[in-house]
């Protein structure tokens, strides 16, 4: 098996800033020299076109084992979804051998250890070896096509090559995300009923030991179906193992470095993934194999300007969420790119490691979340200055929407105030970007904090949720749905196809209902404000926690917020702010602070949506991928401590016991 040789390596490539991207889609007929104007207008207007357009790309973007017969069989009224029917491929070949010819010893992974400095090089031959030897293993532990597997690895190659070997032979994987507790991860395993899981000794993250095969082993205590565990090596540490325990590299060394791709239906399951459960029960999205791969690599390509062969990609995402899925994996590898693993945090050792990282292996792009940036934000501007950044040419934002402090910070301070900021808006269900600024016009203009654009072929709608009418003036707001369906979206919720159609085809018939609230403005641009059941309703005013939190956070001496409703005798709700201070600033300036805040929120919205209380704190309470579980802070306000139910599923669950205490405090001496 590889040990992972360093290659001091580090590929040099030309400064480009993003450009204004033109469609220029070569060999795609009449498509080929519009512009994004004249192609967004033709695919909206004509079906027809639509049509064609997804079958053109169907063809150029992947290598089929058998031709497709049908681009698309969809009916949202049903929610009913297929794409590239009759087609046969392989994700494992698209990723991986159809690179071989030409990228055979390019980088195609970077893994950038917790430890700065101790970066590995992976590359297409290596991959493809390391995931054909973990493949054939598998296939002897007796995994077939239509089984599922399930994952609880850190980010790093070992999840890369299983979750390739998995689709090499047309078993789906379900990355669990390695922090959830064995309760939250036996529960996913019993879903899909997996026979497999594949873990880690230990993970390494920001400095601390996490310990998985531990929990593993708490969670297949109640998991009959499981027959095997194939542990990896990360830190080499003791750790139990039991008769239905396998050490991965070792077996897998013994397997041969070659193992053939199965021809897989269009719309075999690639992966079930889960929500994180933020609210109510973890919904297992499934994603085909064809239609996920074709958008996940366009969007890829132009929302983000990618040039294969020239650029690495940095998204920091964990592989264990849809982000790592499509933009770590998936979509970089079957374009041919170099992608980076990032197993660390953004404060270790220091707030400068995204920029270190940047420097030292000559990132192109970086792709991070808005949390990460609010949490930057607080700290002084050195430990970004002190980095050469003049590689990087895109600026990429993903998660909650994006505040416009954060938005001008990340643009001045990171991007030199040059650069533009791809503030992407998707969803696990979604599979890919659908509203970036780019792909856009020439010349086209970007304004901070909005994601501005569908993505080709994609109409936005908003609806009004009172009357379930479509809202076609501009400027406008409402719920956000989508009109047409396109190939990445997800197919089903695993065992339970109803539950899916009434989630996200029910409210709003013919449509997907992402859930989100969005604004138009008077040009078209759209911004999303935020999740519909995040709304509160303050003396019959209907506010968005998002734009109260935008107010606060535009304040110099704030670093981050989240607002939420409270029950309230007169009000029916009020606001709640929980507010994060930046360092250095003094304790004897907060009643003066929370005066100037409020104040803010009152110039900036109205008086109703001023908070009732506001409560100064260290942290947050966010899962490892940085959301904000709301229902958390909504118990500590009810002071329903009892109810707050498990948080070992969050990044740092002593915030909430602090919070608690904060709350009390507070309370005693409003």
């Amino acid at each position: 098996m590889l040990k992972y040789p360093l290659q001091l390596v580090r590929l040099r490539l030309p400064v480009r800033q993003l450009s204004d991207l033109t469609t220029k889609f070569i060999g795609l007929g009449s498509f080929s020299n519009l512009n994004y104007d004249q192609l967004q207008s033709s695919l909206r207007t004509d079906s027809s076109q639509c049509e064609q357009f997804w079958k053109l790309i169907g063809e150029q973007q992947l290598n089929w084992m058998q031709p497709f017969h049908t681009v698309s069989d969809c009916d949202l009224k049903s929610a009913k979804i297929a794409w590239y029917l009759g087609g046969k491929l392989n994700a494992s070949a698209n990723c991986i051998d159809r690179h071989l010819a030409t990228r055979a010893d390019q980088t195609a992974l970077i893994w950038e250890r917790d430890e700065p400095g101790n970066q590995v090089y992976i590359t297409y031959k290596q991959l493809h070896a390391e995931v054909c030897r973990i493949a054939n293993l598998l296939l002897q532990s007796g995994l077939q096509a239509g089984d599922t597997a399930v994952l609880y690895m850190p980010t790093g190659p070992p999840v890369v090559y299983c979750m390739l070997a998995c689709a090499r032979i047309g078993v789906a994987h379900s990355v669990v995300f390695a922090g959830f507790s064995a309760e939250a991860l036996a529960a996913r395993i019993q879903d899909v009923g997996a026979k497999v899981v594949i873990t880690t000794d230990q993970a390494i993250r920001g400095g601390k030991t996490v310990e998985l095969k531990r929990t593993v082993d708490a969670a297949v205590k109640s998991c009959p179906m499981v027959e095997r565990v194939f542990v990896s090596t990360r830190t080499g540490a003791s750790v139990p193992m039991f008769s239905i325990d396998v050490p991965l590299e070792k077996n897998a060394a013994a397997c041969s470095a070659d193992c053939a791709a199965e021809p897989m239906d269009s719309e075999q399951p690639l992966f079930v993934l889960y929500t994180s459960g933020s609210t109510g029960k973890p919904k297992g999205l499934v994603h085909s194999t064809a239609g996920y791969l074709v958008y996940t690599s366009l969007t890829h390509r132009h929302v983000f300007d990618y040039r294969p062969g020239q650029d690495i990609f940095g998204c920091v995402a964990d592989v264990g969420w849809i982000t790592g899925h499509s933009y770590v994996v998936y979509g970089p590898l079957v374009n041919g790119g170099t992608t980076l693993l990032f197993e660390s945090t953004p404060a270790y050792p220091d707030v400068g490691r995204y920029w270190e990282t940047a420097e030292r292996l000559g990132l192109t792009h970086i792709y991070l979340s808005p949390t990460s940036l609010r949490m930057l934000l607080r700290y002084s501007t050195d430990f970004v200055t002190k980095y050469d950044l003049s590689r990087l040419r895109v600026l990429g934002c993903v998660g909650e929407p994006l505040n416009h402090e954060a938005w001008e910070w990340y643009h001045r301070w990171v991007g030199g105030g040059q650069r533009d900021i791809a503030d992407t808006w998707w969803q696990t269900e979604t599979g890919g970007v659908c509203i970036a600024p780019r792909p856009s016009a020439e010349g086209a203009p970007i304004l901070p904090a909005m994601p501005m654009r569908p993505f080709y072929g994609l109409e936005p709608v908003l609806m009004d949720p009172a009357t379930g009418a479509e809202v076609a003036e501009s400027p406008a707001e409402g719920h956000l749905c989508m009109r047409r369906p396109w190939p990445g979206m997800a197919r089903s919720i695993w065992g339970d196809h109803k539950r899916f159609a009434e989630t996200y085809y029910s409210q709003f018939p013919g449509l997907y209902f992402t859930g989100d609230g969005a604004s138009r403005d008077a040009q078209g641009f759209l911004h999303i404000t935020g999740r519909v059941d995040d709304v509160i309703n303050v003396t019959g005013h209907r506010l968005g926690t998002a734009e109260i939190e935008d107010a606060l956070d535009s304040h110099p001496a704030v670093s981050e917020t989240a607002v939420i409703g409270y029950p309230h005798k007169l009000k029916g709700e009020a606001v709640y702010a929980f507010v994060i201070l930046k360092d250095g600033v003094s304790i004897d300036r907060l009643g003066d602070l929370r005066r100037e805040l409020k104040r803010r929120v009152r110039d900036r919205i109205a008086a109703y949506a001023v908070p009732e209380k506001l409560l100064f704190t260290d942290g947050l309470p966010k899962t490892r991928s940085g959301k904000i579980m709301r229902r958390i802070l909504k118990r500590i306000a009810a002071e329903d401590y009892d109810s707050i139910g498990d948080i070992s599923t969050l990044a740092d669950p002593s915030v909430v016991e602090a919070l608690k205490q904060h709350h009390d405090l507070y309370q005693r001496h409003k």
